[in-house]
């Protein structure tokens, strides 16, 4: 992993913090979030794919900011910084 970023293990988070942070992910991708109940569906998939190693938290210490990302994303992410 880049030296600047540490990959967080949703398990080390606090469910609430987690859920916050998946839900903001589920809102700026712009799933279909009309209702409370789509977006929990939606943060039931993400912790689903999370568990099956599918998506990533990294954390910026840089910047001190956390994202969620794809697995194909973050090691493209990650391997464009280190060229």
């Amino acid at each position: 992993m880049h030296q600047r970023f540490v990959e967080i293990p949703p398990s080390l988070l606090e469910k609430t913090t987690l859920e916050a942070l998946l839900e903001t992910f589920v809102t700026r991708q712009g799933y279909d979030t009309t209702s409370e109940a789509s977006t929990l569906q939606w943060v039931e998939e993400l912790q689903q794919q999370l568990g099956r190693g599918e998506l990533v938290i990294l954390h910026d210490v840089e910047t001190e900011t956390t994202e969620v990302m794809t697995l194909t994303a973050a090691r493209s992410f990650l391997g464009g910084l280190e060229e």
